[in-house]
């Protein structure tokens, strides 16, 4: 046979050949040196031949052959049988079998090859999969010859330990966990969270290493997936600062939250023993202050069409939906009631790569949870989210009484400056056709539908013309936050303990950072008060056409 055509048949079979041996050798070492002496003599012998009947028959029985040969020369005589026993005996066995049998080391052996680090990877594949020399292995990967021999020689021992070893079973291989809910603290950067987040191969990757650093080989094993398919995928959340490296272990760097009904249900009673007393108190502090009817608040939202020659006015139920969780929660710190906060913002956020300065969080839910039937759902919340430019503010909540508005990424943070440009440019000068258009499709204005060179617009959105009225507001809401101070201390101990408890020893300062802004800052408080509001007839829900403009503001940024 010519030359190529018997390269291209030993090169067929050089992996079930390495499996042949691999089967029947006590180590790798060995395997290697039988499955060179076959393909060296299956080699010659095709050379020599022009007429080959069953090329796979041929070449197990040169197979056979040389293993008799080995086991001879070797005097490798292992199980109970004599030399020419031995020969009779491989020579008799059933070769479809013993070829079945070589495919499923070499299933075994590549799979296990998946377990190998990254760079011995590479060496191996190189080194027994394309036939290619050492040396050359050495230049294209910039490491010494000797490093290159050390990787082959570890790799081997790891090979052998590997296919010597049953793994483990995890349940995640067949039971994984969904982030129901997953978001952030702080700023957004160029990339989405769902480019990180959006898969259960990453969700699950991270779950199995919320409590416990592992490494890649083990995370792989817990996910019964190959190494290989998680490698980046590792390297790119360890980047990103969502996980932490200790040496080749990793280890979640956020907080994974797993309700419990114990837990749930402390936070639902405390929540409505807080919001029942304080959302009362503001409520009538607020519509007694007379600021709902100041002229320093501009709103003009109304569910009828607007006309050339009457300017609407929001009514005092449309702005209370806006005021009361700005109080609770203002853009600007200085504005907020001072509290015990030992641990900052700094502190615990993380600067990331694509810009992005916050503090990440999902929510699994792992358990089947029994909740009592008047327990307060988180829908839809999002916020209060703050954008601002060197001139205003732009808050903004979304709940379950709104359209779901506000989307965590760059292209939402990009719209909310635009908006505040363009507010701050309709000062000077009217605003164009489209410019308008986009403002309304996205519920902050509304007009008359006329355009003749400018349009009758409103601005639908609550508007806080200076400094002086955003004082006021949030002075009528520290007051009432001075007066229960000491009760919301009291309402949070049994909560805080459990809630600290319940995260990883190296995350539990964020938790304490978070217990710090209870009752002053967070959205299960604000979604409380607005419900304890709505359910002793204070706040009427609002209609279908408020939805879309529900709870944003436009301020002056300090």
């Amino acid at each position: 046979m010519k030359r190529q055509e018997v390269e291209e048949i030993i090169t067929e079979y050089l992996k079930p050949i390495f499996g042949f041996a691999l089967k029947r050798c006590k180590s790798i070492q060995d395997a290697e040196d039988l499955s060179q002496e076959i393909v060296l003599k299956a080699f010659r012998a095709l050379l020599a031949k022009d007429d080959v009947a069953d090329m796979g028959k041929f070449i197990w029985t040169v197979a056979h052959n040389t293993l008799s040969n080995y086991y001879r020369d070797s005097s490798k005589n292992t199980i109970g049988l004599s030399i020419d026993e031995m020969s009779d005996y491989i020579s008799a066995f059933d070769l479809e079998s013993d070829i079945e049998a070589t495919r499923e080391s070499v299933n075994r052996l590549q799979s296990e090859i998946a377990f190998l680090s990254k760079l011995q990877r590479r060496i191996i594949i190189a080194y027994y999969f394309e036939n290619r020399k050492q040396s050359d292995i050495a230049k294209e990967l910039d490491i010494p010859l000797g490093t290159v021999k050390w990787h082959l020689f570890e790799a081997k021992k790891e090979l052998k330990r590997g296919m010597d070893t049953m793994r483990k079973t995890s349940e995640l291989k067949f039971n994984p966990i969904k982030f129901e809910d997953y978001g952030i603290s702080g700023s957004i950067g160029s990339r989405t969270l769902d480019s990180f987040f959006g898969t259960r191969l990453v969700q699950n990757i991270c779950y199995c290493i919320k409590d416990t650093a592992k490494t890649v080989n083990e995370i792989a094993e817990d996910l019964g997936v190959s190494p290989v398919y998680i490698e980046e995928l590792i390297e790119m959340l360890d980047e990103y600062s969502y996980l932490t490296k200790d040496k080749d272990k990793y280890i979640a760097n956020f907080i994974i939250d797993e309700p419990t009904t114990e837990l749930l249900t402390i936070q639902d009673k405390m929540y409505k023993e807080a919001a029942n007393v304080f959302a009362n108190d503001l409520f009538d502090e607020l519509v007694g202050s007379g600021l709902l009817d100041d002229q320093r608040i501009i709103c003009g939202q109304t569910d009828e069409p607007i006309t050339l020659s009457e300017a609407k006015r929001a009514n005092h139920n449309f702005l209370l939906w806006t005021l009361i969780p700005y109080i609770i929660s203002p853009p600007n710190e200085t504005e907020r009631i001072l509290v015990d906060a030992n641990i900052k913002f700094e502190d615990v956020a993380t600067l990331r790569p694509d810009g992005s300065y916050n503090i990440f969080y999902a929510t699994v839910l792992s358990q089947p949870l029994s909740l009592p039937t008047d327990f307060v759902e988180r829908k839809n919340l999002c916020g209060p989210a703050f954008q601002c430019n060197d001139f205003y503010n732009l808050w903004r909540l979304d709940t379950e009484w709104s359209e779901k508005r506000i989307k965590v990424n760059k292209a939402d943070f990009d719209d909310a400056m635009r908006v505040l440009y363009l507010f701050a440019k309709e000062d000077e000068a009217e605003l164009d056709k489209d410019e308008y258009t986009w403002l309304a499709e996205r519920g902050f204005v509304k007009t008359n539908g006329d355009y003749d060179g400018y349009f009758k617009s409103s601005w639908q959105v609550v508007i806080l013309t200076d400094t002086s009225i955003c004082k006021e507001l949030c002075d009528i809401g520290n007051k009432v936050k001075k007066k229960y101070a000491q009760k919301f201390e009291e309402l949070k101990k049994p909560f805080a303990e459990l809630f600290i408890a319940s995260a990883p020893e190296h995350l539990r300062k964020i938790q304490e950072y978070q217990l710090q802004g209870l009752f002053y800052s967070d959205g299960w408080f604000l979604i409380h008060c607005i419900k304890a509001l709505i359910n002793n007839g204070k706040l009427k829900e609002p209609t279908e056409n408020q939805k879309k403009c529900i709870s944003t503001l436009i301020a002056p940024n300090k």
